[in-house]
């Protein structure tokens, strides 16, 4: 038992994640895969942002202090110029170079004073540096424009420089950012000086800009592979979810198959409510009810082969006995059993036709709208036409109110003759069968009771299994094939109802078949 519980609930070790069952596999699959690509993504842009954002300040910053550099600059005396150049590069760590009328390099402050920055050579950079490397790999990521390479002009002068011949031209300050050998950025800002012609260039290294990027860009890095590590035990507990239990139902679709067991238990996964939960319960029940459909199908055709052998059996002796027998009367006789038994295997063949394909032929039906009072009277009418009550009573009684299902009527009719063909053939003959349609509780119930001897209470469901019959007292054998019942449950089913037994509610002798449909309001 303990071993039967272990299997319905799945591994054991499943109950540690618990919690996790709340949650659809939709949800945790998003989850788990979408979280580090947004934080990436989310990431990569706000590095992009954050890295203009500063070069931005520092744009505003450089045109300020070329603006007011030219403004110290202009009309003050050589020596005084040179002063304000060293004094400014240093404190501002800039380069500050100016040009005179003819575009000739006048001043340099890294000439004046010992340099306050210094630019790498480019043949002494490492271009596999692991930095600078990712430097190039998030601009493309980022879409970032090219930026021109910073070289120093061998010779020095206006000409050298876009950025001041544009100055000259417009008389307008103009800033241009270009990219270092080693990475980072440098800005340059070109701008008048005075009236004279003259012209200030000043150059800044802002490597703060690409080290707080760096910075960033790492912390971001660690984040994301913090959420990936997290991805991945995520995508474990994923696994544990969703393939263990898969295994196991493979498993037992495989012992299934083969059929080496026949009590292989599908577990059906109750504590679960997602998505593998109610697959396993589905896999659960489609097993049983295939179980089910091949014991019915192997105890029909066994039940097929036992009802078919007996009449077999006696029309093959009347036939060989035919040519030895010599009296008329005899023969006579040995010829009214053999027309019998064809009749009677004709009548199981005919059955066991119709109770073999009703479950597809339903299947495949389109319902209509069937008015059962109008059905039940013309069924009793016909009957009583073609005499088929053989001397019994049959009453029809049926509700003023609205009495219509949703159904086949031709199917609900088989059901109505083989109910009224059961009450005759165990009626005594003069006596009453009692057929009553009424609407209760949403659904058309039709009764129909004999005034035969009844069904004892253990018997009640053994009458609608496939060729159970108990014939009346005196009735010929052979003129029932036990499945007039089992097709008629078979066909309310189809039609989301029940037929049962019960006794009769007036406490006399008999039986009373209760056919229950749900009603058509509409």
């Amino acid at each position: 038992m303990a071993e039967r519980k272990s299997v319905l609930r799945g591994d054991p070790r499943l109950d540690k994640l618990r919690w996790s069952r709340r949650l659809t596999l939709t949800s945790r699959i998003l989850f788990v895969n979408v979280l580090p690509l947004v934080l990436l993504g989310g990431g990569v842009l706000y590095l992009d942002s954050y890295r203009t954002q500063l070069l931005d300040e520092r744009f505003k910053l450089a045109l300020v202090e070329a603006q007011i550099t030219a403004e110290a600059l202009a009309g003050a005396t050589p020596k005084r110029q040179e002063a304000l150049l060293i004094q400014i590069g240093k404190e501002q760590r800039l380069r500050i170079r100016v040009y005179d009328a003819e575009g000739k390099l006048e001043s340099d402050s890294f000439q004046l004073a010992p340099p306050s920055f210094e630019l790498p050579d480019p043949a002494d950079v490492d271009q596999t540096d692991f930095a600078l490397r990712t430097d190039r790999w998030f601009d493309r990521v980022v879409g970032a424009p090219a930026l021109p390479d910073y070289r120093e002009p061998v010779s020095d002068s206006v000409d050298a420089w876009p950025e001041l011949v544009r100055a000259r031209e417009e008389s307008l300050t103009q800033i241009v950012l270009r990219d270092a050998p080693d990475g980072t950025h440098v800005i340059n800002a070109a701008a008048p000086v005075g009236l004279d012609g003259d012209t200030l260039l000043i150059t800044r290294n802002p490597v703060d800009i690409t080290q707080s990027v760096r910075e960033a860009r790492t912390t971001v890095a660690m984040i994301v592979l913090l959420f990936l590590l997290v991805s991945t035990l995520l995508s474990f507990f994923l696994a544990q979810t969703i393939v263990r239990p898969l295994r196991e139902l493979v498993q037992a679709a495989v012992r299934v198959r083969q059929g080496r067991d026949r009590q292989v238990e599908v577990p059906r996964l109750p504590d679960r409510r997602d998505e593998i939960g109610m697959l396993a319960r589905a896999v659960s029940d489609m097993t049983a009810a295939l179980r089910h459909r091949i014991d019915a199908v192997e105890s029909f055709a066994a039940d097929v082969a036992h009802e078919i052998k007996n009449p077999l059996a006696s029309l093959r002796s009347a036939t060989e006995s035919l040519g030895k027998v010599e009296d008329p009367d005899l023969r006579s006789q040995l010829l009214d059993i053999a027309v019998h038994d064809v009749r009677r295997i004709d009548r199981l063949v005919t059955e066991i036709s119709d109770a073999s394909r009703i479950d597809a032929e339903m299947s495949r039906t389109e319902f209509e709208r069937v008015d059962m009072a109008e059905l039940l009277r013309n069924v009793a009418a016909s009957r009583e036409e073609r005499g088929e009550n053989e001397g019994r009573n049959v009453t029809v009684t049926a509700d003023e109110s609205k009495l219509v299902v949703n159904g086949v009527g031709l199917r609900l009719e088989r059901i109505m003759e083989n109910l009224l063909d059961n009450a005759v053939s165990f009626s005594p003959i003069g006596g009453s069968i009692d057929a009553r349609l009424v609407r209760r509780e949403g659904r058309v119930v039709l009764t129909v009771c004999d005034e035969g001897p009844g069904i004892p209470e253990e018997k009640r469901e053994k009458v609608f299994e496939r060729f159970h019959s108990d014939r009346p007292e005196g009735e010929d054998f052979g003129n029932h094939s036990g499945l007039g019942l089992a097709i008629g449950r078979t066909i309310a089913e189809a039609h989301e109802g029940t037929l049962h037994v019960e006794d009769r509610a007036d406490g006399d002798r008999g039986a009373c078949f209760v056919l229950s449909l749900p009603a058509l309001d509409k």
